[in-house]
Formats: C-alpha cells, structure tokens, sequence
C-alpha cells in the first residue's frame, strides 16, 4: 500500500489507488469492506481514505459483515 505521509513530520492524506492490486486489497480490509464497495465508493467520493471511509459509513443501510458476508454467497453461487 502506498503511503503518501510526508517524511519531515507532517501527514498529507492517504489515498486510494483502487488501479493498484495490493491498496486494494488492503483498503477493503482496513475499512472492512469489498473490493468493489471500494472501488464504487472511491469513484463516488474521489481517492481520500477519510472521504472514501466517510461515504461507506454513510452508504451502509444493512452492516458491513452482513454484505460481506453475502457478496461472498453470491461469488460462491455464481462460480467465481
């Protein structure tokens, strides 16, 4: 995952790089949320990790284990 921290001290934010295999990846866990929940909130709100983290605490009517959980059935049941 790349860190865009700056190295004299100061922190700019961290984005999300949804192109990068491995950010992916470790953002869906961070966040705890699927790959393509990633991808669809990055798109809506742009590549901020706050943004990104703030869209999916707003957008989530049911929890997330509980999506997670059936995204996972429905990859099972597609073949995937």
């Amino acid at each position: 995952m790349k860190d865009d921290s700056a190295g004299s001290g100061g922190q700019q934010a961290q984005r999300i790089d949804i192109n990068h295999e491995q950010d992916l990846r470790e953002w869906s866990r961070k966040l705890d949320a699927t790959e393509d929940q990633l991808r669809e909130a990055v798109q809506a709100v742009g590549p901020l990790a706050s943004d990104v983290e703030d869209h999916l605490k707003g957008s989530r009517a049911t929890t997330n284990s509980e999506r997670t959980r059936q995204a996972l059935k429905d990859t099972k049941a597609s073949g995937l």
